[in-house]
């Protein structure tokens, strides 16, 4: 059954995450996200879980480049910091970011070293049981030089690394950006997303601004078969909850009350 998770780091930032968390929880939603660990207070969030009962969805791993084949090392020892994290905290996805584009590097090399970085992560993800989400980004407003930003290729490094313990974070909201066509591309590639992510389009505020119906983008996720979580990564322009409510009124989740 496909599920709402809330981004903490998003939605409540600079505020105090266990408050955060119970805000959270006092709207109705079950499932949580956020950015980094390494900055945060585990044992706080470690016991503002228990006492909501909410789950964790998805926090990100360390952010070491996977284009650069130097930085490999580095990045499997920050990959298996974040799983110790990870089972502490009883998530089973972390979400990944690939890295700048290297200048003066043909970019087939960064993508071949992405590929095979990607690939030796397998053996740690599947000893811990967890999922590694890639996530391509929009290079227009808010990421430029990122190295991945079309979801058709994220979805061939995938197939190329051809383990169900690596799949796309496909976010709605950078992917409106770069290339729309949407419900299209989600429903012939829904066997390669572990998560999505959602904010509205321009501005990456509330779901019911901009130009996406959100609705149907949701409807259309259940009827392909989704049932993993759908993060809220957007910054309110209005009260948290508001925004939270209006999107647990979507039919495709309020179906599931």
């Amino acid at each position: 059954m496909m599920r709402l998770s809330v981004c903490v780091d998003a939605l409540f930032r600079k505020e105090d995450f266990a408050q955060s968390v119970r805000r959270i929880k006092a709207v109705g939603c079950d499932a949580i996200e956020f950015w980094s660990w390494w900055d945060k207070d585990l044992d706080q969030v470690e016991s503002a879980v228990k006492e909501t009962g909410v789950t964790i969805a998805a926090f990100c791993t360390k952010f070491i480049s996977l284009v650069d084949a130097a930085q490999r090392e580095d990045y499997l020892e920050g990959l298996q910091a974040s799983i110790t994290v990870a089972k502490r905290l009883n998530c089973q996805q972390l979400i990944t970011q690939v890295g700048p584009e290297l200048e003066g590097v043909p970019r087939a090399i960064q993508r071949k070293s992405l590929i095979e970085g990607l690939k030796a992560c397998v053996p740690l993800l599947e000893q811990a049981g967890m999922t590694l989400l890639v996530e391509p980004l929009n290079t227009l407003i808010d990421h430029r030089g990122y190295f991945l930003s079309s979801s058709a290729e994220a979805f061939d490094i995938i197939k190329q690394v051809n383990n169900p313990h690596v799949r796309v974070l496909y976010d709605i909201y950078h992917q409106q950006i770069m290339e729309g066509n949407l419900l299209t591309t989600i429903k012939a590639n829904m066997q390669w997303i572990g998560h999505f992510h959602a904010a509205g389009v321009p501005g990456r505020r509330e779901l019911s601004s901009g130009e996406l119906a959100y609705d149907r983008i949701f409807q259309a996720i259940a009827e392909a078969g989704f049932n993993g979580a759908v993060g809220l990564e957007y910054f309110p322009e209005h009260e948290a909850e508001a925004g939270l409510e209006q999107v647990r009124r979507l039919e495709a989740f309020s179906n599931h009350r």
